[in-house]
């Protein structure tokens, strides 16, 4: 069964030691900044989840009554196998705006010109959001956070760019309005997303 990352988030946080369930939630939002916010039902599911894969153990209780649970050594193998296992393409998530787009190209009367605006400016609106956090980010105080917000923002650069593209490659080559109301549009020569490239020196600070 594929595990999630939130699954081994939360089998992490027991590294430097116990915690109880809510504790969880807690140290969470506080190393991500908030970006994997969970409800305590997620917490408590997943906790379960750890410890009938026996990733986690109960090791009694605090001074206010509340279980207890450590990673055993089988969660510590685990965990470090996952550090060094890396990330493929079946392990990201889906993206909306990939298939969105994808769809649209090759729908009649789609207005792929309007989406890719829409989306354009939605995007430099969350540029603008986190570069504002960014730079109210102390790095060596919230360095999680801080990597994640350059993580956000190196994604939206990519985007931006491949909106770009699209523009460049995609758009002339539908049919235009005299065309056939039900001719396809041309398939790219090339691959669409351009996203995986590495943005340029200097992009993002």
């Amino acid at each position: 069964m594929r595990r999630g990352a939130v699954h081994w988030g939360l089998l992490a946080l027991f590294s430097d030691g116990p915690k109880y369930g809510y504790q969880l939630r807690t140290e969470l939002d506080t190393r991500t900044g908030g970006m994997w916010t969970l409800n305590v039902g997620q917490i408590y599911t997943t906790l379960e989840r750890l410890h009938r894969d026996g990733l986690v153990d109960s090791v009694g209780h605090n001074d206010e009554g509340r279980t207890m649970y450590a990673m055993t050594e089988q969660g510590q193998a685990a965990l470090a196998e996952w550090f060094a296992t890396p990330v493929t393409t079946a392990d990201r998530s889906r993206s909306e705006l990939a298939m969105k787009l994808a769809i649209a190209v090759t729908t009649p009367h789609a207005d792929v010109a309007g989406i890719v605006q829409a989306q354009r400016v939605e995007s430099m609106r969350q540029m603008r959001d986190y570069t504002d956090l960014r730079r109210r980010t102390d790095p060596a105080k919230e360095p999680a956070w801080m990597l994640l917000l350059d993580h956000l923002m190196f994604a939206l650069e990519s985007e931006l760019r491949w909106l770009d593209h699209i523009e460049a490659t995609v758009l002339h080559r539908r049919p235009s309005a005299g065309s056939s109301a039900h001719a396809p549009a041309d398939r790219p020569s090339g691959p669409l997303v351009e996203a995986a490239e590495q943005p340029p020196a200097g992009g993002v600070r």
